[in-house]
């Protein structure tokens, strides 16, 4: 997965600013847009959706005019977590299997104590990640990806080859338009709640982690559209900066697909008439909406790619 295929930090109603702040003497890794937090590296992608009603707080996350936010360190921790475990770094020969919600559990604990007193920010977010692993005992091996979520952010993996949805996280709800959420006054916690999957997939599948913003106003069959539609424009050479093989430069047509995507979403987002998704679901419990759903969008695209050498 090339490290730098995420989106730049897009929202419906402003861009967020990205300060370089520290914790625990590190710097924090991600980028955060509005409420929610994304992160990529070597083999681990991850997109949060912090809950914004936590701006009209006292000391809620959202106020705060600085990174430290529960969306954003959670990921943040989270990656940290995965690569101290040797078994589960790019290059590692170890046959142990990576164990993506112990490390999620840590990375809550660890911001539970970053955000408690002299501190004390208040708030709560989703979490999702993939992590790509690879199977043990064979004479060449096959990747595989490890899935976890929590709450109403999503991972879908797409099939480029047959334009097919192969896998997506299941979301999870206390109630309508309530997620389950990691911190301030929640019971949720991600060794009683998180879900993870553990499944093979093929080189040249697509990773997508994307916060709620997205599939609240997309669709399956457009989200699969539009990156297929992303994916062909890049190959036949029809976006700038785009290489003639659509094995070249996979870091810069993974952002190309994110961006798209993000547009897509915020067009539906935008528009008080379309249809969305959210409108149907709150339909179905008895509330008159129509049109998209205002939200901080957010997508990291990623490509399993076999490693050179």
């Amino acid at each position: 997965m090339p490290s730098g295929s995420f989106s730049d930090p897009l929202s419906t109603h402003n861009r967020s600013r990205d300060r370089r702040s520290y914790v625990n003497g590190e710097m924090i890794r991600g980028i955060t847009n509005g409420d929610d937090a994304v992160l990529v590296g070597e083999n681990f992608i991850g997109a949060n959706d912090g809950v914004g009603a936590w701006a009209h707080k006292p000391n809620g996350h959202a106020a705060a005019d600085q990174a430290r936010l529960w969306s954003r360190l959670i990921l943040h921790f989270w990656a940290l977590e995965a690569e101290r475990d040797d078994s589960v770094t790019p290059m590692a020969s170890s046959s142990a299997e990576p164990n993506p919600i112990a490390y999620l559990q840590a990375a809550y604990e660890q911001t539970i104590q970053a955000t408690s007193a002299p501190n004390e920010w208040r708030g709560t977010t989703t979490a999702c990640g993939a992590l790509l692993h690879h199977t043990e005992g064979q004479a060449t091996p096959e990747p595989i990806l490890y899935v976890t979520n929590l709450g109403d952010s999503q991972v879908m993996v797409l099939r480029s080859d047959t334009q097919e949805m192969i896998y997506k996280t299941t979301e999870q709800w206390h109630w309508f338009d309530c997620p389950r959420q990691l911190g301030t006054n929640s019971p949720d916690t991600p060794i009683a709640n998180a879900v993870m999957d553990k499944l093979g997939i093929k080189e040249g599948d697509v990773v997508l982690a994307m916060s709620d913003g997205v599939v609240d106003n997309l669709w399956e069959h457009e989200i699969l559209k539009s990156v297929h539609d992303s994916m062909k424009s890049w190959v036949s050479g029809g976006v700038d900066g785009a290489k003639a093989s659509d094995t070249e430069d996979a870091g810069g047509r993974m952002l190309y697909v994110a961006r798209e995507l993000v547009k897509a979403a915020r067009n539906i987002a935008e528009d008080p008439y379309a249809e969305s998704p959210f409108m149907e679901r709150a339909v179905e419990e008895g509330l008159a909406m129509e049109g998209g759903k205002l939200d901080d969008i957010s997508v990291v695209a990623a490509v399993c790619r076999r490693r050179k050498g």
